[in-house]
């Protein structure tokens, strides 16, 4: 109930302000792509102006969880050997448990 209440609080003016941007920024805008001739239509895009400031915002996500993920890696690889090896522990330890217990097993009780 209290996880409601908090994204009704943040998302619904979260949502709002999104709207109000989005009208506010509904003109059409060029996107030229060739620096060299910005007025060459095959290298441009037109769209408003709110589609291509998302459009930007979520490719910079995209691409930054990407360099994220692969900075990451390393400590990825470094948990999975931790977890391979941490298996063959505990297996070592007890094959050793059931040989221990097979030993005390055989020994003349007093």
């Amino acid at each position: 109930m209290t996880k409601k209440i908090i994204n009704l609080l943040i998302l619904l003016p979260l949502g709002i302000i999104l709207i109000v941007f989005c009208v506010a920024n509904r003109q059409s805008a060029t996107l030229a792509l060739n620096p060299f001739r910005p007025e060459d239509q095959v290298l441009s895009l037109h769209a408003p102006l709110f589609v291509l400031l998302f459009v930007a915002l979520i490719l910079g996500m995209v691409v930054g969880a990407a360099v994220t993920w692969v900075n990451q890696g390393k400590h990825r690889k470094r948990a999975r050997n931790q977890s391979r090896e941490a298996v063959h522990w505990h297996a070592e330890a007890d094959k050793h448990r059931s040989r221990a217990e097979q030993i005390a097993g055989q020994l003349p009780s007093k």
